[in-house]
């Protein structure tokens, strides 16, 4: 309509040149070129007004989409870092949902020339995107990524990761950890919207009509410029106002040629007095939502600790299945070795020929086994690649020297160093009573707590029982909710109304003025009586039972928090016992290879005692590495479930110390969330 009214005042202005006028528009005075007038000179002031208030209110809904997305981050940014410190008591650590500028999953892809779908598999940076595409700068705007290192990268030149290398790449890498910090900035958002809700929020609409009415009497072409803007405020306590301000701007491009302005102001005000008016109602969804942000954060923030905990697991895991690739390559070597030896002691006549046969089947399935454990690790490490966020055919390899740090931790080092004493020196009679020893606590790990104790920690600093908590008050509020809704409707709406508008009807009137004496006002009280509450009715009956469910789910959640601590507490001194077990194992085995091999060469055993005695000694080597790897898990997940575990949003941790804890000071703080005793009983 703006263009419509711009042409029509165009072709005025040339038809003024030429000396003609344009269809519709007259010559009153019957000269061959229209002399403005006064009044003409009104229309034409009323018009520029027009024109300037729709390109004003054009104008300022034209922001670049950049602006937008940048505002959306800075009020998500300033919410995350008040709620993050107010539920967890530290910083949020530079969270952020921006894509790095460079990731490791992108130059792998590029520099070891791996085959791709898409541009996309690079990431958004490389994608092709349609000519639509609103914000450029989303591109440009890019975070600071984590790489293990600057250098290039050299095509079928393997990658070494650490792990804490490894933690890293996936924090910048994983496509779940970038989905679960996402969640948490949407959460922001949401309450950003709820707030919303109680701003004041300004709206402008510009109308401009251009309209011709043609009767038998003659005909009437004029302009009509409505600009409008309307302010409207909802209070806590349930109030709310409305209030818009309307100007008509009548003009007449024919006949009389009179213009009039018209003056509207309407404002209205709604109070409950009943159902829906404590602040405690109206505010329910943004307390809701701030809620929502703290039990976000304590997703991810739990997230975090299990995340880290897979990817060490992994870790882990694969390089034991790069130890048993060495222990199946040692045994290989041996078996062969066992096999032409058995061949030699055979041709001169030393050795039946069914233990060779033996001993070759013995070295057919070693090296089954061999193939077998190369195939299971890389099939592990592709895995791992995955749980990275890395593509499975790109060069990376786990440095080796993290397992050897893992197998000479002071910890461990007393059960795998050589033991001098022998099992036979330590042998009771034959006729003694077989005493059991059941595992003690004198060697145990500095993690391996009391039950008690570590239970109260784990009640103390797990966010997920945090979350059960609140969301049992989130249950009662829904309750206290439920219980508004059934009651009266009763609502004060209070209206006033000054001013008048105007069209082409009155364009011959006088200017609007906003007069308070000439105003329209009125005065509501409208009852709605609670006769009729059936939906009301019911949905305070399911709030009853959803706060008893909430009840229960807290109930499971805690008995669950008991059972993984107990649990794992449980594993870490089997573990502890297997690898004493095991080392024991290994040392044996070892004894036992040696010595048949010299009873072998001196023709007092046979080549099935070596065979055995080599596949005793590679099951004991494997079953050892796997106690040492599951003793560290099972640390790493105690922590986990006790909740003390501390991650930052660079995936590296910080492992938990248990002398820095108060256990008593805790007890205190558990303690006092017992229910008075009723009745004589707990």
């Amino acid at each position: 309509m703006l263009s419509r009214l711009m042409t029509m005042d165009l072709r005025t202005r040339q038809c003024q040149e030429s000396g003609s006028m344009p269809f519709g528009v007259s010559n009153p005075q019957g000269m061959g070129i229209y002399q403005p007038n006064r009044q003409r000179q009104r229309v034409g002031q009323i018009v520029t007004v027009a024109f300037t208030l729709t390109l004003t209110f054009a104008l300022s809904g034209c922001r670049a989409p950049s602006s937008y997305r940048a505002e959306a981050d800075q009020v998500a940014e300033d919410i995350l870092s008040t709620a993050w410190e107010q539920a967890t008591g530290k910083q949020s650590d530079g969270f952020t949902i921006t894509p790095p500028e460079q990731t490791l999953r992108e130059r792998l892809l590029l520099e070891q020339d791996l085959p791709m779908i898409s541009p996309a598999s690079a990431g958004s940076a490389h994608d092709s995107r349609i000519e639509q595409w609103p914000d450029d700068g989303y591109i440009e705007d890019r975070s600071s990524g984590y790489l293990p290192s600057s250098e290039p990268i050299i095509q079928d030149t393997p990658i070494l990761l650490s792990l804490d290398e490894a933690l890293q790449v996936a924090a910048n890498n994983n496509r779940g950890y970038q989905s679960q910090k996402e969640s948490v900035y949407q959460a922001a958002l949401r309450l950003d919207l709820q707030r919303d809700a109680f701003r004041s929020t300004w709206s402008g609409v510009v109308d401009s009509v251009v309209s011709a009415f043609l009767s038998s009497s003659g005909e009437t072409n004029g302009v009509v410029t409505s600009p409008a803007v309307d302010v409207s405020k909802q209070f806590k306590n349930g109030m709310r106002f409305t209030s818009l301000l309307a100007v008509d701007l009548v003009n007449l491009l024919n006949g009389s040629r009179e213009s009039s302005t018209g003056l509207s102001l309407d404002t209205s005000l709604e109070i409950p007095l009943l159902r829906g008016s404590s602040e405690f109602v109206v505010t329910e969804p943004l307390t809701q939502a701030e809620r929502d942000v703290v039990y976000a954060i304590y997703g991810f923030e739990r997230f975090k600790r299990t995340f880290a905990v897979q990817i060490a697991s992994r870790y882990l895991s694969v390089l034991q299945q790069k130890d048993r690739v060495q222990n199946a390559v040692e045994n290989y070597e041996r078996v062969v070795a066992s096999t032409r030896r058995a061949r030699r002691l055979a041709d001169a006549g030393r050795l039946p020929g069914i233990q060779v046969d033996q001993s070759v089947q013995d070295e057919l399935r070693a090296r089954n086994s061999w193939i077998s454990a190369i195939q299971s690790y890389e099939q592990s490490l592709d895995d791992f690649k995955i749980t990275l966020g890395l593509p499975t055919d790109s060069a990376i390899e786990l440095d080796p020297q993290e397992f050897d740090k893992l197998l000479n931790l002071t910890r461990y080092e007393r059960y795998l160093e050589t033991n001098t004493d022998t099992l036979e020196t330590q042998v009771p009679p034959a006729d003694a009573p077989v005493k059991l020893d059941p595992p003690s606590r004198a060697d145990a790990g500095p993690l391996e707590l009391v039950e008690d104790d570590a239970v109260l920690i784990a009640l103390l600093n797990r966010l997920d029982l945090r979350v059960s908590v609140g969301e049992i008050v989130d249950a009662q509020r829904g309750v206290a909710i439920a219980a508004d809704n059934l009651r009266a409707d009763v609502t004060l709406l209070g209206r006033a109304s000054l001013g008048e508008s105007r069209s082409l009807s009155s364009a011959d009137e006088p200017d609007a003025q906003l007069r308070t004496d000439r105003g329209f006002y009125s005065l509501l009280l409208g009852i709605d009586l609670p006769f009729e509450r059936t939906s009301e009715r019911n949905s305070y009956r399911n709030a009853l039972i959803n706060y008893e469910q909430t009840i229960r789910a807290l109930q499971d959640a805690e008995d669950s928090v008991k059972f993984d601590v107990r649990s794992v507490l449980r594993d870490l001194i089997e573990f502890r016992e297997t690898i004493k077990i095991q080392a024991e194992a290994v040392r044996v085995a070892q004894r036992r290879v040696d010595s048949t091999n010299l009873f072998l060469q001196a023709g007092r055993a046979e080549i099935r005692d070596l065979l055995e005695a080599q596949n005793a000694l590679n099951s004991a080597q494997d079953s050892l590495t796997n106690a040492v790897v599951s003793y560290r898990i099972g640390e790493l997940e105690l922590q986990r479930d006790l909740g003390v575990l501390e991650v930052g949003n660079d995936g590296l941790w910080v492992e938990f110390d248990p002398s820095s804890i108060d256990i008593e000071e805790i007890r205190m703080m558990i303690g006092s969330n017992r229910p008075a005793v009723i009745d004589g009983d707990a």
